[in-house]
């Protein structure tokens, strides 16, 4: 990793409890993905919940953008409570919480309903920032990237397969079948991890009011923890663009397909599962930043791809691949890059990167059903090679260690 990166490096606060084997991680992993998912499970069901309501394509951005904006807010307030409270009956609670914020959404009857019960959906979803952090502080720094990668892993099949799933539920039934469905497991999963999780004391013993100042001051302090969330803000964003406007792209002409589809379209994103423990290794042996670089650039070029070659089957299926690999090796590897920062932190660190992180995603849901609904596809295109430029331009410019650098010290040093 850069100097200025692996100076901060913390031992392990604690050492590897017995608990955290194979089978432990697999659990975690789809706990996890499911958490996540909360967030992208309407994405496949915009059409079908548009239809319920009979609302324009121009409007139905608010319901991704309400459940990210309290995402977003959920991980500010509550997600620095991970370094002050015992963290599994915090996981169990906010479990708990998820399930009935799902049943909200799901009986929803008017679209501010529905808007109103996903921000407190949001809200409530970030146990995935509770337990990833837990991981990252119990793991030897040597092993972190791994250790993450295979974690990760998990999420992204987890998620991944949550998103076709929610397609095809909403396809043979409807869209709240899905959130019924997915409230009686997070039922489960809190009684599974009430058993299996051990006690797990507080990393500090900060006041809440002293826990929110320092967020503040890490994110003025730490310049890695400032360049890793804006990029990864960008690159989000510009995902969410693809992802919250491609169902009305296949149920435009050009295709004439349904939410099974856009479902299974997740699927291909099965790649991002599989390279995560082979990127997190890659970033323990290279350094992170390098990672980020090749995936922001990998990122551009498959949505320059997408607008050239979209219209045909091929070449969206190619497009959404690269895409979503390259969203996955860029959003671990800037994760290894702030969970390395400050030691006995995690939570809070995890705190600022994903609150941009998600205002990012957010901003992009929106703005991407708003240029849809004016521009069509290409301006979904186009408005997705903008943020990815200038993620590009941000990386670049703030890397001193860039991939000209190393390059001159490749070939400049003494012989």
């Amino acid at each position: 990793m850069d100097s200025h990166e692996t100076a901060a490096l913390p031992s392990p606060s604690v050492s590897q409890p017995n608990f955290l084997n194979g089978g432990m991680v697999l659990i975690l992993a789809i706990i996890c993905g499911l958490s996540v998912g909360n967030v992208y499970f309407n994405q496949p069901l915009l059409a079908d919940m548009g239809r319920t309501f009979n609302i324009p394509v121009a409007r139905i951005g608010f319901i991704p953008t309400s459940t990210q904006i309290g995402y977003a807010t959920g991980l500010l307030l509550l997600a620095p409570l991970g370094d002050r409270l015992e963290r599994r009956k915090l996981i169990v609670t906010m479990m708990i919480l998820i399930a009935c914020a799902l049943a909200a959404v799901a009986i929803s009857p008017t679209l501010i309903w529905l808007c109103v019960a996903s921000l407190l959906l949001g809200f409530t979803t970030m146990s995935s920032h509770l337990i990833i952090p837990l991981v990252a502080q119990i793991t030897s720094p040597t092993e972190r990237g791994k250790v993450i990668g295979m974690l990760m892993g998990g999420v992204v099949t987890s998620l991944l397969m949550a998103r076709a799933v929610s397609g095809v539920v909403g396809n043979l039934w409807n869209w709240r079948v899905m959130y019924w469905g997915v409230s009686v497991l997070f039922l489960i999963g809190a009684f599974i991890l009430w058993k299996c999780l051990p006690v797990c004391p507080p990393a500090s013993k900060l006041s809440y009011q002293k826990l929110m100042a320092t967020l503040v001051k890490f994110t003025r302090e730490q310049p890695v923890l400032r360049e890793a969330a804006l990029n990864n803000a960008l690159v989000f964003g510009s995902f969410n663009v693809f992802w919250s406007t491609l169902i009305f792209f296949l149920e435009s002409p050009a295709y004439d397909y349904g939410s099974n589809v856009a479902g299974l379209f997740g699927l291909i994103g099965i790649l991002g599962a599989f390279a995560s423990p082979v990127v997190g290794r890659l970033i323990d042996r290279h350094g992170s930043s390098t990672l980020v670089g090749i995936a922001t650039t990998l990122a551009l070029s498959s949505y320059v791809f997408l607008w050239i070659a979209g219209n045909h089957l091929s070449g969206l299926l190619l497009g959404v691949a690269v895409l979503d690999l390259a969203m996955h090796i860029g959003y671990l590897s800037n994760q290894v890059r702030v969970y390395s920062l400050i030691p006995n932190a995690e939570s809070r660190v995890n705190t600022v990167f994903m609150v941009i992180n998600y205002s990012g995603g957010a901003t992009g849901s929106l703005l991407g059903a708003y240029f849809w609904a004016h521009w069509q596809w290409n301006g979904v295109c186009g408005l997705g090679c903008l943020l990815l430029s200038l993620a590009v331009i941000t990386h670049f410019s703030h890397r001193k260690n860039g991939w000209l650098t190393l390059f001159r010290k490749k070939y400049n040093s003494p012989k």
